[in-house]
Formats: C-alpha cells, sequence, structure tokens
C-alpha cells in the first residue's frame, strides 16, 4: 500500500507554543485547523516512517485535504523530461553538459547532425537544441526553423562575441523561429546593416571569449528549464516573461543575465507588382 508523504519542497513547521504550519513547496506558510487530530500524528502520517495502518477517520480527512492541495503525494516524483526525447547538435563545450542535464531531468537524449534535423519533424516528445560557440551563419537553420510547424520542439543558442544567446523554444505553428529573431534584432537597431553583415561573415576572426566551465553550465542550466518549460506546457517558474517569448542574453565575462521579449514576425503579403501605367 503506497501511503501518501508531503511533495518535494513542501514541509510542517512547529512554531514554539504555537500550532504547525505549511510550508509550501512555492515558500507560502499556511496555518494547519489539525482539529481534534494531534499534530504529531499529522506529522508522523506525513514524513517518513515505518507502518501502513489505516488512518483514524479525522487524520485521513486531513491527508485528504493535501493531497487535493498537492501537498501530499503517493507516487514518487517523476523527473520532469520522462518520456520525452532530446537531439543534440552543435559545439560539444555546449552539448555535453546539456546532455547530462536533460539526462538527469529523465530525457533520453541523442546526439545528431544537421542530416538528422529534417527527418526528426513531426516526432512529437521530442526537442531539437542546437548550441553554437559561434554566429549562427545564414541558412544554417532554416530546416530546423520548419520543426515546430510539425509540432516538434525547436531550442537553439549562439554566441556573438562575449554575448551568448538563447533563443525561445518552439514547438507550434506560429512560435518565435531563429528567422523571426534575426528579423527582430534587424529591427530594433539602427546598426541593421552592419549586424546582418556581421552575420554574413564580413568580420574579423573570433577572439572569444567563450564559454568556460561555469557559463557553460549556466548555459546548459537555462536550455533545461526552457526543456522542462516545453514539457510542462507552461512557463518557467518565476520567470518574468514566457518562455515561449523570451529571448535571453548571457554576458560571458560576469554571467549576468537579460531578458528580452520577443514575438513572432507576422506573415505578409506581397507588395503588388506596378502597373503598366505606374510604370510608364
Amino acid at each position: 500500500m503506497n501511503r501518501s508523504r508531503l511533495a518535494p519542497g513542501a514541509g510542517i513547521v512547529t512554531v514554539p507554543g504555537g500550532r504547525p504550519v505549511l510550508r509550501t513547496a512555492e515558500g507560502e506558510f499556511l496555518r494547519i485547523d489539525t482539529g481534534g487530530t494531534d499534530p504529531g500524528e499529522l506529522v508522523a502520517r506525513l514524513t517518513p516512517g515505518e507502518g501502513a495502518h489505516p488512518d483514524p477517520a479525522e487524520l485521513g480527512r486531513l491527508v485528504t485535504a493535501f493531497e487535493e492541495a498537492g501537498h501530499a503525494v503517493t507516487e514518487p516524483r517523476r523527473p520532469p523530461l520522462t518520456g520525452r526525447t532530446v537531439h543534440l547538435l552543435g559545439d560539444p563545450l555546449l552539448t555535453e553538459p546539456l546532455s547530462r542535464f536533460a539526462a538527469a531531468e529523465g530525457a533520453e537524449v541523442h546526439p545528431a547532425t544537421a542530416d538528422d534535423v529534417a527527418g526528426l519533424a513531426g516526432r512529437r516528445d521530442t526537442a531539437v537544441v542546437w548550441c553554437l560557440d559561434s554566429p549562427v551563419p545564414d541558412g544554417l537553420w532554416d530546416t530546423a526553423d520548419r520543426l515546430p510547424a510539425r509540432h516538434t520542439a525547436w531550442l537553439r543558442c549562439h554566441r556573438e562575441g562575449a554575448h551568448t544567446w538563447i533563443e525561445p523554444p518552439a514547438s507550434a505553428p506560429g512560435d518565435v523561429t531563429a528567422a523571426h529573431v534575426r528579423r527582430r534584432r534587424l529591427a530594433a537597431t539602427a546598426a541593421h546593416r552592419e549586424l546582418a553583415a556581421y552575420w554574413a561573415g564580413h568580420r574579423t576572426p573570433d577572439t572569444g571569449p567563450h564559454p568556460t566551465e561555469p557559463s557553460a553550465a549556466l548555459i546548459a542550466a537555462l536550455l533545461t528549464a526552457d526543456l522542462i518549460a516545453w514539457a510542462n506546457g507552461s512557463p518557467s517558474r518565476g520567470a518574468a516573461l514566457p518562455a515561449r517569448r523570451r529571448l535571453r542574453r548571457i554576458d560571458l565575462r560576469d554571467l549576468t543575465v537579460t531578458e528580452h521579449p520577443v514575438l513572432p514576425v507576422p506573415e505578409v503579403a506581397p507588395l503588388p507588382a506596378p502597373s503598366a501605367r505606374a510604370t510608364a
């Protein structure tokens, strides 16, 4: 018989001379009305220990209330990426820590190549993550940008000078793609011609800085959080912006992270062809 225990992150706090309170996983403190039940019995019942005797009626009602509110669980916690497959491409200094983190959260992780990407389209519960320690060459991510339209998740990051950019996870039609991010960034700067030329490779050789072990771990952790948000179908906890609408920049010199809202770029109709009268 599986017995309910306090949910991960939850705990019961006994104030000296007072009644017990529940500290939720979110950090809230809630007073517990134990009625005629001794608080010690409730604590013993919801914490690990021996025995699986039937609960007295009032204690059983308290345990049921904890379960219904999500503060007590019967089954052990399943890692959030259980049942999800993650295909990794890119530079090993970033993909190796990400592989470890995603696997620790329950994902089935596989290496992939650019030639594999098109064949992964249409696979639900699957994510493709591409990590670059360099700017993105023109056209490299065009095929992967088509994955969300077929409900395969698409996550990516790349470095430009001292900044690594983590783009929003996309998993459904209408989500933000890499092409959308590029257009939005070009529209947001007066140096759009220079930025486009930088992306196209018209620049001096790269001088770094490259991610170090700590900064690579930070990038991998942020990408893992986006994978968990995708798996949960919900925004990352505590995030100011939903993961699907959040562009993040990590400064590799001091590990500061800034968030920027980003939206898809709507399709527009082509301009009409000039008429004969207009060109005369």
